[in-house]
């Protein structure tokens, strides 16, 4: 049985990420995909979900840092 990796990153410009991420030739899920979040494609079992902060930070209680 595969395993499936997600990764969640914090991005604090979503259309700035993926148009980065689109000219190194990732693809992206688009049935995850929306406003908050997109789920780029590393491979078939791997995936990085690029969060803008706002959503992101629903997820913990500690700071995000500034990259």
């Amino acid at each position: 049985m595969a395993r499936q990796i997600f990764l969640n990153i914090a991005v604090k410009d979503l259309d700035q990420s993926v148009a980065f991420f689109t000219k190194l030739g990732f693809t992206f899920n688009p049935d995850f995909t929306n406003e908050k979040a997109t789920c780029m494609i590393i491979s078939e079992n791997i995936f990085v979900m690029l969060l803008v902060e706002e959503f992101f930070q629903t997820f913990t209680k500690k700071e995000i840092v500034d990259s």
